[in-house]
Parts: structure tokens; sequence; C-alpha cells
């Protein structure tokens, strides 16, 4: 058997592995992972585990059930809380596993990672109102690409969506064509006047964008090109005016 199928980041047997340094990054692999796996794992870890409850049938009440009174299908469904456990520790490296040891839930494992990584509620408050911050004052410079101005965008929607907060994609759209330079304004008057805002999705609007600035580059250098030979014919004629008055 080819051990590399079970290597991180090359199938389903390996959740992705925890990297403290870009946190916001791992946490978003890590629960599309989960939700693909299994989407009770990720219930249990936000929620907590199941508990080992059955309906009477008689009081039709939820109660405790002994263990050896459980029946196989409610085994098989408290057996996804040590599951949801395992998934956490694949991720996690020695040194993090060591901080969560003690915890009893995937849950408590889960909030303790959030809690040390990305702060308590206060601290995720602060760095909300940080990327909002950014995010209202993002514009694009002149001489900047649609590419690197919709990287500096993603990198901070994509952190507001980590931290649960996040504006509509209508919002998005518009927010980008704010933030273009005045020279893209005839550009973003066609867009408006074209577009359905609305339904315009942020990936279709980056392509547009991208096509117009290939347009305006070519132009740019046709007239870069055509200024500089106006500039030489304007030497020439004045380097031979100045031959004849000699």
């Amino acid at each position: 058997m080819n051990s590399d199928k079970y290597l991180e980041g090359k199938s389903m047997q390996r959740p992705p592995l925890f990297e403290s340094d870009h946190f916001i990054y791992w946490k978003n692999k890590f629960e599309t992972y989960v939700k693909a796996k299994d989407l009770d794992l990720w219930h249990i870890i936000l929620n907590g585990d199941f508990p080992p409850v059955a309906k009477n049938e008689v009081t039709q009440i939820l109660e405790v059930v002994p263990f050896e009174e459980q029946s196989y299908d409610l085994k098989k469904k408290l057996a996804k809380n040590n599951e949801a456990k395992m998934v956490l520790y694949n991720a996690l490296p020695k040194m993090e596993y060591e901080r969560i040891f003690m915890c009893k839930t995937a849950k408590d494992i889960w909030q303790s990672l959030l809690i040390t990584h990305q702060g308590n509620s206060q601290v995720k408050d602060n760095k909300i109102d940080l990327l909002v911050q950014q995010y209202e004052q993002f514009t694009i410079l002149e001489e900047e690409s649609i590419d690197s101005g919709f990287a500096r965008f993603n990198t901070i929607i994509t952190s507001l969506k980590a931290l649960d907060e996040g504006f509509s994609s209508k919002n998005y759209v518009r927010k980008f064509l704010r933030a273009l330079h005045p020279k893209w304004r005839a550009k973003v008057t066609a867009i408006e006047e074209s577009k359905d805002l609305s339904s315009l999705a942020l990936d279709e609007l980056i392509g547009n964008l991208k096509v117009h600035e290939v347009v305006m580059e070519k132009d740019s250098e046709i007239y870069r090109g055509k200024k500089e030979r106006v500039k030489s014919i304007a030497l020439k004629a004045k380097k031979e005016s100045s031959d004849d008055e000699t």
C-alpha cells in the first residue's frame, strides 16, 4: 500500500495539520475537512457530545441509558464523540496536544484552541473592529494591479469570515468598485449601468476588470509610443532648425 495516500493534504484520511502561525487559515481548512468527512462530527465539536439518552417507551421522556442497556444504534452514535476528539488529536502536534489533553470533550478542545490562538470574545471583537476598519478604508492604488488589489481585499474578507463576521456578496462588489482609482471611473460607470450589482458575483467582477486592465495597458503602451515619436520628431526639427540658423 502506498503510504503517500495517507499524508496530510493528500487524502481524507488525515486532517489538515495545525498551524499556529496561520490559525485562521488552518481553522477554515479544518472545518471544511470535518464537514466533508461527517457533519455529525462538526456538530459535536461546536455543540458538545451526544448525550447517552434515549426516549422512554412508556413515558416518552428522554432518560439517561446505562451502558449495558444501550442499543447498538445509540452506542454507534455515542462513538462519534470519541471520533470527533480523535480528528482533533490527529490534527495537533505534540506541543499543542499538551495544552488540551485535560479537555474532556471535542467542544472543550475546540474552544481551548480558539481562545488560545484567536483570543477570547473581547480579543475577537477587537480583531473584528480592526478588520472592519481596514475594509471600510480599503482603496486600490493608481499603479496597483487588479490581482494585487483583490489579494489584499480577499485577505480582509476571509479573515472576517473566519471570525464569523462579514458582509454580503453584494456589499463586496460595491465596495471593490468604490475602492478603484478614479482612472477606472468610466469602466465602473459602464459596469453599474450594464450589470445588476445585486446578483453580480465578486469573481465575475474581478474577471471583467482584469480584461479591461489588459486593454488599458495596451492603450497606455500605444500612447507612450506615440508620445515618444512626437518627442523625437520635435527634437529632430529643433536640431535641423538650429543647424539652419548656424
